[in-house]
């Protein structure tokens, strides 16, 4: 997993409540393997794979975005994991929203995508920002747990310390077990030797 400390890039703005892990991540191509247009697929693309000129993700003002700001309820919905994959897969690394789908949330942390949790002034503010000044950067600083943009902030976010820690080292969750592989060889071994019926 890509380590993430500052992120200086173009934000999206998707000004949407309950965008569900069914539009994030469409049912039908869940036995593919996860590419760049999965995310959001039938609201990007017509049917004949052609993108939709209205939709803010494909308004040329927005290309390279690593950011999306959203309302509530983003993630909401059934607990695919390939949600949360699409992002990172699509160029995204940070979603900032006024609340998340709760297994979203957590598999967002696990894949290297930071979810952020704003009030509803402060997203509001975004929002309004973003759409006036298309291509607009936002500074996301997981070291300082602040978002700031041109005149706006810096606003403060809340993220667990060991999920930060992950996010800042680039560690999965395999990776952060690795690292206690020797302690876990003891206390095998240890375990083993008193009840020795069990190995």
């Amino acid at each position: 997993m890509t380590p993430l400390r500052t992120i200086d890039a173009v934000a999206v703005p998707l000004d949407e409540s309950n965008v569900d892990t069914d539009q994030l991540a469409p049912g039908r191509f869940l036995m593919r393997s996860v590419s760049p247009e999965l995310l959001l697929h039938d609201r990007r693309f017509d049917a004949q794979g052609k993108p939709h000129v209205g939709f803010v993700l494909n308004d040329p003002a927005y290309a390279g975005a690593q950011i999306i700001v959203a309302r509530r309820n983003f993630g909401i919905g059934s607990s695919r994991e390939a949600a949360a994959l699409a992002l990172p897969t699509a160029g995204f690394r940070c979603v900032i929203a006024m609340s998340f789908g709760d297994i979203f949330y957590g598999n967002c942390l696990r894949n290297g995508v930071l979810p952020i949790v704003l009030d509803e002034t402060t997203v509001g503010a975004l929002l309004q920002a973003l759409r006036a000044r298309p291509g607009m950067h936002l500074v996301v600083d997981l070291p300082s747990q602040t978002v700031a943009g041109e005149g706006l902030g810096p606003f403060a976010f809340a993220i667990s310390p060991a999920r930060k820690q992950c996010l800042l080292e680039g560690l999965d969750d395999a990776a952060l077990t690795d690292r206690y592989r020797d302690a876990i060889a003891a206390f095998e071994a240890n375990y083993y030797r008193a009840f020795p019926w069990l190995a």
